[in-house]
Order: structure tokens, then C-alpha cells, then sequence
């Protein structure tokens, strides 16, 4: 055998070696991003849980309130008039049907989407906003929407929530890890050259890392007692693979701002 088909074996061995390390690589980059996408799910799981249990503190609070007027009217003055009881049964049916609700709302929230749909932007930063609201309210935290535009989206509408609800819910931590009087956090959509803008900006001071880009990087946590660190890094994952947009994120004068950019519908 001669020199030049000896090399040009040696050239189709380190070929099929390559091959063989390319495809253990695209294997390896699917299983971290799997046991990622896992790790981010029981995360927002938990996360979910807290809010529901923030949601639904106050009606059963309302409902203890209406049951112990009741019981002390009977007790104290040993009657009770058919109207006041259907009053009762009309407030708690009121409060427990708004409980049913909120169940409704995270039951959506984590249904699987099989295919992408033509969804209203504005829906969707509601809905992300009556999960999150009290849990915000009970720490104190102001929550705006502004709404310049109202376009549509064509793309998976409950990541698209589960993404800004990782914003907001990131950007409480930060406002409750520094301490920050009358925090505040801005939801503000517009349109912008056939793209749909949604900005999540706080007032916490601002992202302390350079460069900025690496608070998306897996697995990177800083000043958030017991994160994870795979919050943000999905919330890029859902925008940019799975909805062709853009998430960035940029300090202004009083903290932090997150830009979701999609393509119109």
C-alpha cells in the first residue's frame, strides 16, 4: 500500500472519529438541556405552589370570617334570618369561586402545548400578573403594566407567561435580597419595527455582574438564597429556541431591565 492511501485511510478514520465525538457532544448538549428543562420545571412547580398559597390565604380568611359571624349570631342572640344566610352562601360562593379560578389559572399554566397559536400579548401578561399579584403585594412590592400596543403573538402562549413570571419573580428576589424600600416593578409592552417589546424593569439598583450576559448562563446564581440558577437560562432557552425572539437584559438609572423582543404574528 502506498503512502498516499495509507493517509488517505488515516484521513477517513479521524473523520469517523469526529463524527463519532460530534454526535456524543449533540448527545451530551441534549441530556444537560433535558435534566436543565426538568430542573427549571420543579422549580417554577415550587415557585407556583408559594403563590398559591399567598392566592388563596385571604379567601379563606374571608370565608372563616363570614362562618364566625354566623356561628356568634346563633350563639349570642339564637337566630338567624333566611337572608342572612343566603347572604352568606352568596359571599362564600363569591370567594370560593374566585379560589376555583386561580386553580384554573395554574392549571393552565402548566398544560403542555403541542402547537403554537395566534395569542394576545396583553391575555397573557394579565394572566402572568393574577398568578404573581398577591404574592408581590404581600411583600410590599408595586407591580405596573403598561400597555402601549396590544399585538398578537404567534407562538406558545403559556411559556411566553411562564417566561415573564421568571422575570417579575426574579426581580422580587432582587428587591427583597437588597432590601430596597417601596420597590416597584414596570411590565411595559409596545411595538417596535414588527417586533412585540416586552420590558420587565425594576428599581433594585441594577444587575452587579459583567458581562451582563452571563446572569443567562446555566446554572450562574448570585445574591439569590437558594437559587438554582436555571431560571433565567430557560426563560432564553423558551424566548430565543423555542419563540425566535430575543431576551436581553440592560441596567438603568435605578436597576435592572429585561427586553423580550418577538416577531409579530
Amino acid at each position: 500500500m502506498d503512502k498516499e492511501q495509507q493517509y488517505k485511510q488515516k484521513i477517513a478514520s479521524l473523520e469517523t472519529e469526529l463524527q463519532e465525538l460530534y454526535t456524543k457532544l449533540d448527545n451530551n448538549t441534549a441530556q444537560s438541556n433535558k435534566i436543565l428543562t426538568e430542573q427549571s420545571k420543579l422549580a417554577a412547580m415550587g415557585e407556583m405552589i408559594g403563590n398559591i398559597a399567598h392566592q388563596w390565604r385571604q379567601p379563606l380568611m374571608e370565608i372563616s370570617s363570614i362562618l364566625m359571624k354566623l356561628e356568634a349570631k346563633i350563639k349570642i342572640e339564637d337566630s338567624l334570618s333566611k337572608k342572612e344566610v343566603i347572604e352568606a352562601i352568596e359571599r362564600s360562593n363569591k370567594v370560593t369561586k374566585y379560589m376555583s379560578n386561580t386553580i384554573d389559572d395554574f392549571r393552565e399554566f402548566f398544560a403542555k402545548e403541542r402547537q403554537k397559536s395566534i395569542f394576545k400579548i396583553s391575555d397573557q401578561v394579565k394572566h402572568a400578573a393574577n398568578i404573581i399579584a398577591t404574592t408581590l403585594a404581600n411583600k410590599n412590592i408595586k407591580l405596573d403594566i403598561i400597555i402601549k400596543s396590544n399585538p398578537s403573538i404567534h407562538g406558545y402562549k403559556n411559556e411566553y407567561s411562564q417566561v415573564l413570571i421568571n422575570l417579575i419573580s426574579n426581580a422580587k428576589d432582587i428587591l427583597l435580597h437588597r432590601d430596597i424600600k417601596n420597590g416597584q416593578i414596570t411590565v411595559k409592552i409596545y411595538q417596535k419595527d414588527n417586533m412585540c417589546i416586552t420590558e420587565v424593569i425594576d428599581n433594585a439598583g441594577g444587575v452587579s455582574v459583567e458581562p451582563l450576559d452571563k446572569v443567562f448562563e446555566p446554572f450562574f446564581t448570585v445574591e439569590k438564597k437558594d437559587g438554582t440558577g436555571v431560571g433565567l437560562f430557560m426563560a432564553k432557552l423558551i424566548v430565543e429556541d423555542n419563540m425566535s425572539g430575543k431576551l436581553g437584559v440592560s441596567n438603568t438609572q435605578n436597576g435592572a431591565k429585561f427586553t423580550i423582543s418577538l416577531p409579530l404574528s
